[in-house]
C-alpha cells in the first residue's frame, strides 16, 4: 500500500498480530506468541525427572512387585511372610521399640529444649551443642558403647553398679527389649530436641507473659500455655523419632541379634542375603509393609497437626522470655549435666577407651594399653579404601544435593512458577521413606531391567543418599533465603544486573553460611551411613560404615572402636570448621 505510513509495532484491531507499515513496503505480520525459554519450568522438570526416575518409579515398582510377584495379582507373598511367626514378632518388636522410643524421646527432648532455650540455666549453649552431637554420630556407635557398658556379664557400668550397691548379679541386660529401647532413645531423642527447640525459639511470648501476669508459676505456665501451643511440633517431633527408630538397622542388628530380638529391618536384610527369588519377594513385601507404616505415621502427623490452628509466630519481631530459675538454677544445671554425662559423654569415652585396650576382659591400665588398633586404622588398605569410597560418595551426594537445594530454595521463595511444590513434596516423601526401602527399591529397578544399570557402583549409593538426606540441606537453605528480603535483589535489577547475576552477587553471599551448613548436614550422615550401604555395596564400593559394622560383628571390636573414634573425631573437626566458616552462625 504505497503512500501509507503507520506506527511500527502497533496491534491490529483484532489483537494478536502486529502490522508493520512503511512507505513503499507491504505490511508484514509478526506473531508475538513466540517460544520463550522458561528456565524455571526447565529447572522444575529436571528436578522432578530426577526424583521420578530414582524415587517415585522405584517405590511404585516395589509396591507393584509385592502384589504381582508371579505376574498376576496375588496376596500370597503377604500371606506367606505373615504366617511365619518370626515375622510377626519382628513387626511387634519394631512397633514396640519405636513407640517406646518415641514416648521417651519426647519426654526427654521437651524439658531439655525448654531448659536450654527458655531458662537462665548455666551453660545453655554448651549443653545445646552436646545434646545434638549424637544427631551427627552413627547410631551403631552408640550400640557399640552400650554393649561395653551394659553387657549382662562384664559390662563396665553393670559391674560398677553391682559392686556399689552390693548386688548379687548385674542389674541391666542390654540384650533385651528394654536395652534396645534405651539405645534407640538416647540416639534419636536429638531429632525431637532439634524440632521442638526450633519451634520454641519462634514462639510468640505474649501468651506466656499473660500467664505470668495472672500469677501462674513458671511450671504451670509451661504445662498450661507453652506445651499446648507447642503440641503440633511435639507431635511432629515424636513421629519423626518413631519413623527413624522403626527404620533403623544398625542398633537392632548389633544389640538385637545376640538377644534374638528381630525387627522388620533386620528381617528384610536377612531375606535379601538369602539370595533366592522368593527371598527377594519376601524382602520386598516386608519393605512395603514398613513403608506403609511410615507413610501412615506421616499422614497421621499431618492430619493431627492440621486439625487445629496454632499461631506460634507473630507478625512482629519476638524474643522468647527467659525464665529465671532462681534457687533452682544450680540444681537443674547439675541434673542436666549428669544426664549429659551418662547419655553423651560416657558412651563416647567408652568407645575411645576400647580402641586402646588389649584385653577387653580387663580394665584399661598401663599394662593393658596399646595403639595397635590405631595403627591398623591408618595402614590397612581395606579400611583406607572404604574411607575413600565414603568420602567420595558423601561429597558427591552433598554437592549435588546442595545444587538442587539452592535451586529449590530459589523456586520456592523467589518465584510463583507453577508446579514448584511438586519437587518439594517428592523430596519430603523421599526423606520420610525408610532407608532399607530406598535401597531395596533401587536394587530392583537400577540393575539393568529398565535400561539403567548402576548396581554395584558408587553412583547408586550417591543417588540413595541424596533421596534420603536431600531434605536436610534444602530446608536449611530455604529457611535462610526466606529471611532475605527480595528488595535487595530488586535493587540489583534496577542497577542493571540480570536475575542470575543478582542472585550470585547479592543473595548467594548472604546465604553462604546456610549452604555450608546444609552441605555438611548431607555429608555427615552419608559418610557413615550403614543401612542402605549394607544392601548396595559391592566388593569395590564398601563404605566405612559397613566396614565398621563388619569389624564390630565378625572381627575385632577394638579396631571397630578405633574406626568409630575416628568418625567421632571427624564430627568434632566438622563442627569446628562449620563454626569458623559460618562465623558461629551454624554448628552441630
Amino acid at each position: 500500500m504505497p503512500g501509507i505510513r503507520g506506527a511500527r509495532g502497533q496491534k491490529s484491531p483484532e489483537g494478536g498480530a502486529v502490522w508493520v507499515l512503511a512507505s513503499g513496503n507491504p505490511p508484514t505480520i509478526q506473531n508475538p506468541r513466540r517460544f520463550r525459554f522458561d528456565a524455571k519450568a526447565l529447572l522444575i522438570l529436571a528436578i522432578v525427572g530426577f526424583l521420578v526416575l530414582f524415587n517415585v518409579f522405584p517405590m511404585c515398582y516395589l509396591v507393584v512387585r509385592s502384589f504381582f510377584a508371579d505376574g498376576s495379582f496375588s496376596l500370597a507373598a503377604f500371606e506367606r511372610i505373615y504366617t511365619y511367626q518370626l515375622n510377626w514378632e519382628a513387626l511387634r518388636n519394631t512397633l514396640a521399640t519405636a513407640g517406646l522410643s518415641m514416648v521417651f524421646g519426647v519426654l526427654i527432648a521437651f524439658p531439655l529444649a525448654w531448659l536450654v532455650g527458655r531458662t537462665d540455666m548455666y551453660g545453655r549453649r554448651f549443653f545445646r551443642t552436646l545434646f545434638v552431637t549424637t544427631y551427627m554420630v552413627p547410631p551403631y556407635v552408640g550400640a557399640m558403647a552400650w554393649l561395653r557398658l551394659l553387657n549382662p556379664r562384664v559390662g563396665t557400668l553393670n559391674v560398677w553398679l553391682a559392686r556399689l550397691f552390693g548386688l548379687a548379679e548385674n542389674p541391666f541386660n542390654i540384650y533385651s527389649i528394654g536395652g534396645l529401647v534405651w539405645v534407640l532413645t538416647t540416639f534419636y531423642y536429638p531429632y525431637a530436641f532439634i524440632t521442638i527447640s526450633r519451634a520454641m525459639e519462634k514462639m510468640d511470648p505474649s501468651l506466656e507473659e499473660a500467664s505470668k501476669i495472672s500469677g501462674a508459676s513458671p511450671l504451670k505456665t509451661v504445662l498450661t500455655v507453652t506445651f499446648p501451643i507447642m503440641l503440633p511440633s511435639v507431635v511432629a517431633a515424636g513421629l519423626l523419632v518413631f519413623v527413624s527408630a522403626a527404620s533403623c538397622y544398625g542398633i537392632p542388628s548389633i544389640i538385637g541379634a545376640p538377644g534374638q530380638i528381630d525387627t522388620v529391618t533386620t528381617r528384610i536384610i536377612d531375606y535379601v542375603y538369602v539370595g533366592s527369588a522368593e527371598g527377594l519377594t519376601d524382602a520386598t513385601t516386608l519393605a512395603v509393609s514398613l513403608m506403609l507404616i511410615a507413610n501412615l505415621v506421616l499422614y497421621a502427623s499431618t492430619f493431627l497437626c492440621g486439625r487445629k490452628q496454632y499461631i506460634t509466630v507473630s507478625g512482629k519481631s519476638t524474643r522468647p522470655n527467659i525464665v529465671e530459675l532462681g534457687r533452682w538454677r544450680l540444681p537443674v544445671t547439675v541434673l542436666v549435666a549428669l544426664f549429659a554425662l551418662v547419655v553423651v559423654v560416657l558412651p563416647f569415652v567408652t568407645v575411645a577407651m576400647t580402641s586402646f585396650t588389649k584385653n577387653l576382659g580387663k580394665a584399661l591400665t598401663a599394662s593393658n594399653f596399646t595403639t595397635r588398633y590405631w595403627h591398623v586404622l591408618f595402614t590397612r588398605k581395606g579400611i583406607l579404601d572404604t574411607a575413600k569410597n565414603s568420602l567420595v560418595a558423601a561429597s558427591a551426594a552433598a554437592t549435588a544435593g546442595m545444587a538442587i537445594s539452592c535451586a529449590m530454595a530459589w523456586l520456592l521463595t523467589r518465584t510463583r512458577a507453577k508446579g514448584r511444590r511438586i519437587p518439594d513434596f517428592l523430596i519430603t516423601v523421599g526423606s520420610g521413606t525408610p532407608s532399607v526401602v530406598i535401597a531395596l527399591a533401587l536394587i530392583m529397578t537400577m540393575s539393568g531391567r529398565f535400561g539403567i544399570n548402576i548396581y554395584n557402583t558408587l553412583t547408586i549409593m550417591i543417588v540413595a543418599y541424596m533421596i534420603k538426606y536431600l531434605l536436610m540441606g534444602m530446608r536449611t537453605v530455604v529457611s535462610a533465603m526466606s529471611q532475605i528480603h527480595p528488595s535487595l535483589e530488586e535493587a540489583s535489577l534496577i542497577s542493571g544486573a540480570g536475575g542470575l547475576r543478582g542472585f550470585r552477587d547479592v543473595t548467594l553471599p548472604l546465604i553462604a553460611p546456610s549452604i555450608v551448613a546444609g552441605w555438611f548436614l548431607i555429608f555427615m550422615p552419608s559418610f557413615y551411613e550403614l543401612t542402605m550401604s549394607t544392601l548396595l555395596y559391592s566388593t569395590d564400593t564398601k563404605t566405612i560404615g559397613y566396614e565398621l559394622f563388619t569389624y564390630q560383628t565378625y572381627h575385632s571390636q577394638q579396631t571397630a572402636a578405633a574406626i568409630a573414634t575416628g568418625i567421632l573425631g571427624l564430627v568434632a573437626v566438622v563442627n569446628w570448621i562449620l563454626n569458623k566458616l559460618t562465623k558461629g552462625e551454624f554448628s552441630i
